[in-house]
This record gives structure tokens, sequence and C-alpha cells, in this order.
């Protein structure tokens, strides 16, 4: 069913439109390389997905910074893998996964035809709790970035999602309202619950087939989004 009444559609990028779990293993895989790191990449995945996911939640509820944050998520995997590596590796791998983050820039199956559909008929923005260094290059090597009016980082906010500050400070940047927007992303919590409780409608990216709540607005793939807007 149409959602009646939209004028602003705002996305998350990371797991919503930029496809980051592929680009992130790319990332590790050349900085590996680059470092003679000799480790099994899809082993260190494994560990390290879970470890980094854990350490975001942390992040978005301010109970760890950013600096720790990408210390500690490649520290706990690799003592978690029995694999050791000196604290001088671990800040120079830190530093260079978010230098070369965004030489890889695969997006999810539909992206462009989606944001070609929606790009006549609705204003796009983005809000983010990434990295503000990254995430504009992210937009940019990927070649998205024309079809965004505006962009909210959390660190441009001052929080980050679910905080009701941060949906806010994006309306405000989009000059819109809550009854004329509408939230899409992957994260139930962050994107989806956290709109939601301020009224903001969401509809959520449900790519890992999480189990949805009943009347809950989502779509599995992103040209889905069509049957809503």
């Amino acid at each position: 069913m149409k959602i009646s009444n939209i004028t602003d559609v705002f996305f998350d990028l990371d797991h919503t439109l930029w496809d980051f779990d592929k680009n992130s293993a790319l990332t590790f895989e050349k900085i590996f390389e680059i470092n003679n790191v000799e480790i099994d990449l899809k082993r260190f995945l494994t560990i390290y997905e879970p470890i980094n996911f854990q350490y975001w939640k942390l992040y978005r509820e301010e109970k760890i910074d950013k600096t720790s944050l990408r210390y500690k998520r490649l520290s706990d995997s690799f003592h978690a893998l029995n694999f050791n590596v000196k604290s001088s590796l671990i800040h120079k791998l830190s530093d260079d996964y978010i230098s070369h983050l965004c030489s890889f820039n695969y997006l999810f199956d539909g992206t462009i035809e989606i944001l070609d559909y929606l790009y006549p008929k609705y204003n796009l923005h983005i809000i983010t709790n990434g990295f503000k260094e990254v995430q504009q290059g992210k937009l940019n090597q990927s070649n998205i970035n024309q079809y965004f009016k505006t962009v909210t980082n959390s660190e441009m906010a001052g929080v980050k999602k679910p905080n009701p500050k941060i949906f806010n400070h994006a309306l405000s940047k989009a000059k819109t309202t809550l009854q004329k927007s509408v939230m899409i992303g992957d994260n139930l919590e962050a994107d989806v619950q956290g709109a939601l409780d301020m009224g903001l409608d969401a509809i959520l990216f449900n790519y890992h087939s999480e189990p949805i709540i009943y009347g809950m607005k989502h779509v599995d793939n992103l040209v889905e989004l069509k049957k809503y807007l």
C-alpha cells in the first residue's frame, strides 16, 4: 500500500544502499596484504563481524568513543583467534582500514534502480551513524551522491540513531516535517524503531531476514520500495 503525502525520503547508508559487509571484507583483504598479516580472511571475518556489531551498539549508546571502537574491534578479534599482533600494528590496521574503505564501492542490488525511480518524485536524504571522514567518500566514490539533497551524520548532529535528536536535525536540515517524511534502513533498533518512536514513518530493509514485528513495513530488496512509494 502506497504511503500518502510523502515529500522526503531518508535513507541509512551502510547495510542499506552501500554493501558494507562486501566492501569491508575486500578492504581487510587489501590491508592485510599491505601489512603482511597472514591470517585466513574468512575465519577472521567470522569472528570480527559479530564483535564489530556489538561495538557499534555500544557506540550508538554512547558507551564507547570512536577511537576505542576502531581499536578494540580489531584487538578483540585477534585475541579471540589467538593471533598475536602488536598494538602498533593494530593502530596501523585501524587507520589503513578507514583510509582504504572507500576503495571498494559495491551497492546493494537495486540501489540505482530505486534511486532513479524515487529521485523525480521525492527529496532524498541520508541519515548515518558512520564516521564523517568516510561517509561522504562512500557517496562520492559509488556515484550516488547526486541523488541526495542533504546528508546528516551522527558527528554533525552530536548524537547517534536511534536518538530522536539526529532525526530532528536531519528533518530541520531538509526543511521538512515528520508527517511528510519516511525513514528507510536495515537496523531495526537504530533506523526503524528509532524513527517510529518519534512519530516518523519507517520501512525496514530486511535483507538479513530478521523476524518482523506484525504490521511493520518492510522490504526484502530495495526495488520492493516501489510498493510503498
